[in-house]
């Protein structure tokens, strides 16, 4: 660059709002272990060491299962500073631990079943408190879990639509929510405990709130903060440009580099959005662009959605920001369209005359998937930026990299030490995230130094 100007005045955007992620951490454990706690407080003479192991997973199982409705309900105080991806991630593995937890715990416990109170046994310790409404409160709850949790994991191989599942997962779990209570109330015997029991409704009513404010009071929202469909154009391979403008400009505001579900031409109470990265920046408000690639029957009939149709968002999300992170300069690894979030960060940074330094490894299969070529190349005279394009199938006279990101290509582009006290953002399919990941590890760069966006939240 020939002369940097002063820099301009940074478009006004929220810094991301949320807990801390050892606090987040913090609080779901804390809200695990309460129902122990509640407990052990209320005494008793103790239980066969088998009977009140079982009792201690049914009680976290439980308890994990309440704290799936925050997790899972996109709301900004829980993921805004640590991802929702990282969030889902989370959401997942408790899910998994509280179908271990709760599908284990009968079949541990030594105490007979006797379904009637004994005159000699005003505590129950000698015997399991079950009697026909509560064993089959708790059989079904049990069973519905297990289907749930399975369901969710092969979901992708379900016979009708993301939607249908969406709806059926979150009213399932709160079935179980309630199955559960009622099987805790009657059976369990420290839930009998009015603290207890008292902390067991309010989480039932905490999990009913969640779906209210998901399916009834965000759409109202949003509703009132419309947007129109500007245009929908093709502008590579695959890959679509989606500009939607705001009509009551000044409620939306976002980081460059965060994310919204976007439902387009439909009423917000629709089950049918889908998560797209902003590929805009802050300063183009109250403008917004998306850029999405072709993934299924949604994604490859964009053209048919009406110009001038309604659309509403509900975001924004995500940490992939430069909010609350400093670096002496700034490296992105896009794979495809993980390169509309890089957009984005570029955009804001040359309408705030970014001074730093900015590298952008940007890898498709062919020249026919490069998006936005053309403004990249002009955002080298507006930013201190150096471009590389990395193709898997290059044309012939490439003279550009050609391959794909591995430790050969990290090795020749990130400068360590140079690079030490650069920020590091990947976006992309999940195995070239990883991989990168991994590269820039194995380079000496620290993970606190390395912001990643993954399209998928899958354990596996």
């Amino acid at each position: 660059m020939t002369g940097t100007p002063s820099a301009a005045p940074k478009a006004p955007h929220p810094r991301p709002r949320g807990l801390p992620g050892p606090v987040l951490l913090a609080v779901c454990l804390a809200l695990t272990a309460a129902p122990l706690v509640l407990a052990a407080s209320r005494g008793g003479p103790p239980r066969p060491w088998r009977d009140e192991f079982a009792t201690g997973l049914a009680l976290v199982g439980f308890a994990v299962l309440f704290v799936e409705f925050v997790l899972s309900g996109r709301f900004r105080l829980v993921g805004g500073r640590v991802g929702i991806d990282r969030v889902m991630g989370a959401h997942q593995l408790f899910a998994r631990t509280a179908l271990l937890f709760l599908l284990v715990h009968p079949f541990l416990y030594a105490t007979p079943l006797v379904p009637y109170d004994l005159p000699f046994d005003p505590t129950r310790r000698e015997r399991l408190g079950l009697d026909g409404p509560t064993i089959l409160s708790g059989v079904a709850a049990w069973v519905l879990l297990a289907v749930l949790v399975v369901a969710a994991i092969g979901r992708d191989g379900l016979p009708f639509p993301y939607e249908v599942w969406r709806a059926s997962h979150g009213l399932g779990a709160l079935l179980v929510a309630g199955l559960g209570t009622h099987h805790a109330l009657g059976a369990g015997r420290y839930s009998t405990d009015p603290w207890l029991a008292g902390f067991w409704l309010l989480l039932l009513a905490a999990a009913a709130s969640t779906l209210v404010t998901v399916y009834l009071l965000r759409p109202l929202r949003q509703l009132a903060a419309p947007w129109r469909i500007a245009a929908i154009e093709r502008i590579a391979d695959r890959t679509w440009s989606i500009r939607l403008v705001a009509e009551r400009p000044g409620r939306f505001r976002f980081a460059a580099g965060q994310f919204a579900w976007v439902t387009l031409d439909r009423s917000p109470f629709s089950l049918v959005e889908h998560p797209f990265s902003i590929a805009s920046a802050p300063a183009d408000l109250p403008n917004l662009e998306f850029v999405v690639k072709e993934a299924g029957d949604f994604t490859s009939r964009l053209d048919r959605l009406r110009i001038g149709g309604r659309a509403y968002l509900d975001g924004p999300h995500g940490a992939f920001t430069l909010e609350r992170r400093t670096g002496e300069g700034v490296v992105l690894l896009a794979g495809g369209v993980g390169i509309a979030p890089m957009l984005s960060l570029l955009r804001q940074a040359a309408a705030e005359r970014d001074p730093r330094p900015w590298l952008l490894l940007y890898g498709n299969r062919h020249a026919g998937q490069i998006v936005h070529a053309d403004e990249l190349e002009r955002l080298r005279g507006r930013l201190d930026l150096r471009l590389v394009h990395v193709l898997g199938e290059p044309p012939a006279g490439w003279t550009g990299e050609v391959g794909q990101f591995d430790a050969r290509l990290l090795e020749r582009w990130i400068d360590l030490p140079r690079m030490a006290g650069w920020l590091f953002f990947v976006c992309g399919p999940p195995t070239m995230i990883d991989t990168v990941e991994r590269g820039l590890r194995a380079r000496g760069v620290a993970a606190r130094q390395i912001v990643a966006e993954r399209f998928r939240y899958d354990l596996g």
